[in-house]
């Protein structure tokens, strides 16, 4: 017993120590999709408040699927609305396994993460709230296998 607990205090002690060393992150937040089904009427939401328009920022998805998803790509509406409630809207393919079937990202066993650099050195045009949304965009209604997804707004030099 006593070893266990040294062992799980060691684990949160290294998980506090590279959380603090994450001095880049401005915003990151994974929503879990309830059950790994995802239905294409199912909007993901995320409201980031952006004070400043002069630094740059890296904007990245974070995905995590199960290894039995059955496709090696995945297609995306997103759309952004802009602090003065004007809004734009992007459709995206992003790839979670390569050609020959080897599945992308970091993970072993059944759970991948992909962490796609969706836009780099980026500037916010406009201080305020965004908000930028995600819906599935594959050719079926619920789509199997994706267990969370999430944004990550990293300031950059």
């Amino acid at each position: 017993m006593k070893v266990n607990l040294n062992y799980s205090l060691l684990l949160i002690l290294i998980s506090v120590f590279f959380m603090s060393c994450d001095n880049n992150r401005y915003y990151e937040k994974n929503k879990e999709i309830s059950d790994g089904l995802w239905n294409n009427k199912e909007i993901i939401r995320f409201e980031v408040p952006l004070t400043d328009t002069t630094n740059l920022y890296n904007f990245i998805i974070n995905i995590r699927t199960k290894t039995t998803y059955p496709y090696s790509n995945l297609f995306l509406f997103m759309n952004t609305v802009y602090p003065d409630r004007k809004a734009s809207r992007d459709t995206m393919e992003i790839l979670l396994a390569n050609s020959k079937g080897k599945w992308l990202g970091e993970g072993s066993g059944e759970i991948k993460l992909n962490r796609i650099m969706l836009k780099k050195r980026m500037r916010f045009p406009q201080t305020g709230l965004y908000s930028f949304e995600f819906q599935q965009s594959m050719r079926v209604d619920v789509l199997d296998g994706i267990i969370d997804f999430g944004i990550r707004i990293e300031k950059t030099e």
